[in-house]
């Protein structure tokens, strides 16, 4: 290996790659495309092995789940304007909007309100996880995103921006999860 370079291995290939810059890089598994990082030991005998392990260089990535990608793609539009109709990318109604963040993570659901209260696997309000979908008023006119804590991210009505706001604020209908 070159002095100052790390060793790249695939695992379950014969690849190895020597690349300059990258030794003793903090957080080097939080870069883009690293799923997984152990620093090498290579030259490294007795304690040092300990060392390694007990003290290893970079955090393990973490990743979020489906709904929760959902709920960040809904959140990184708040205050974008509600324009009815509108399915993104810069104003929505409120199935607009979830149709939208759906469609970030490739998950396909129904364009309306209506459809989505009807296709969706049915979600008590006591078991909501980020990301399912609220819905209210009878007739099912209204969708949001479950934020948590009680929260949805939901596009309100023309003159109102998109935003987190407490889901009491409105009659609760049902929930449904993709």
């Amino acid at each position: 290996m070159a002095a100052h370079a790390a060793e790249v291995v695939v695992p379950g290939t014969d690849f190895r790659m020597d690349v300059q810059g990258l030794e003793g890089v903090q957080g080097l598994a939080n870069v883009p495309g690293v799923d997984n990082y152990v620093p090498s030991l290579k030259g490294q005998g007795g304690t040092d092995f300990a060392a390694a392990i007990a003290n290893p260089q970079a955090q393990p990535f973490q990743t979020q789940s489906v709904g929760e990608s959902i709920l960040a793609a809904a959140r990184s539009k708040i205050g974008s304007p509600y324009v009815w109709g509108a399915t993104g990318p810069n104003a929505f109604d409120c199935s607009g909007l979830t149709t939208w963040a759906y469609n970030q993570v490739g998950k396909k659901i129904p364009r309306t309100s209506y459809g989505q209260a009807a296709e969706g696997q049915k979600v008590s309000r006591e078991n909501l996880q980020p990301g399912d979908i609220v819905v209210f008023y009878s007739g099912a006119s209204h969708v949001g995103i479950y934020a948590g804590n009680g929260k949805v991210v939901h596009a309100v009505t023309q003159g109102t921006p998109l935003q987190e706001a407490p889901m009491d604020n409105m009659p609760f209908h049902s929930a449904v999860r993709f």
